[in-house]
């Protein structure tokens, strides 16, 4: 493993537009790809150390206040809640689209916005998905690979889980430039964050037999968590995937 120095702050750390506009500049020294389909993991030393403290914040956190939330809001509820979460992600999703010049998919997007906005209660209901129109996510890590800019090294953060260079500047840019904070006043700004995490902890509640065969039940639960990340995001972006890699080898032997 590389001592290298951890190329981002910690997840928590506040971040301004010049941090943001950094971000984005550091990303033309990522760490260069060691080619189609390796993972490209030279921080894995400090990844596993934080990859331990998010498996120890979802067993004595995450893991019960999804249970909680889940046990105590009926299936409908959290539906709504879910689907409020996504509704008011749209409108980033078309930023992105229209970035990439995705203009069939930002039609789409904001078509579904409209509708559920209006005959949703606000993206409560999903009237729209109902009609065959779905959301196509999108985000800023997806609009710098299309630029051209290199993934980058693999990175898993606390609190935020595994991402890469590419990745983390993109949601960081996604957090600051949001399309709905900007339109929302300054008092009611941090209420699209609770729905989100709402949602989350009712994705957590949903999958909780598949999060704890991955988190808690693996013989090596950082290798396996950093391949179906790196494999279902390299699908979504139509890169190449990585190599499988067997937790009990040693990547130094010769």
């Amino acid at each position: 493993m590389t001592n290298a120095k951890f190329p981002f702050p910690a997840a928590g750390t506040r971040l301004g537009r010049p941090a943001a506009l950094l971000l984005l500049a550091a990303l033309a020294g990522c760490a260069p790809s060691k080619g189609p389909g390796v993972i490209n993991d030279p921080y894995e030393a400090q990844n596993r150390a934080n990859h331990e403290t998010n498996v120890a914040l979802d067993s004595h956190l995450i893991r019960p206040a999804s249970q909680v939330y889940g046990k105590i809001l009926p299936p409908p509820v959290r539906a709504g809640v879910s689907n409020f979460a996504g509704n008011l992600s749209l409108p980033g999703y078309v930023m992105n689209d229209l970035l990439q010049a995705k203009i069939a998919d930002a039609g789409q997007n904001t078509l579904r916005f409209a509708f559920n906005t209006i005959f949703g209660i606000g993206g409560i209901f999903d009237p729209a998905g109902a009609l065959g129109v779905h959301a196509k996510r999108n985000d800023f890590g997806e609009t710098l690979a299309v630029w051209g800019v290199r993934e980058g090294a693999y990175l898993e953060v606390v609190a935020l889980g595994p991402t890469t260079e590419r990745d983390l500047a993109g949601t960081v840019v996604d957090t600051i430039v949001d399309p709905v904070n900007a339109l929302l006043p300054k008092a009611v700004r941090g209420y699209p964050t609770v729905f989100s995490l709402s949602s989350a902890l009712n994705s957590r509640y949903k999958y909780n037999d598949m999060v704890n065969s991955i988190l808690h039940d693996s013989a090596d639960s950082y290798a396996q968590e950093r391949l179906i990340y790196l494999e279902k995001r390299h699908y979504d972006l139509g890169e190449p995937a990585p190599a499988a890699v067997d937790p009990y080898e040693d990547p130094y032997a010769n």
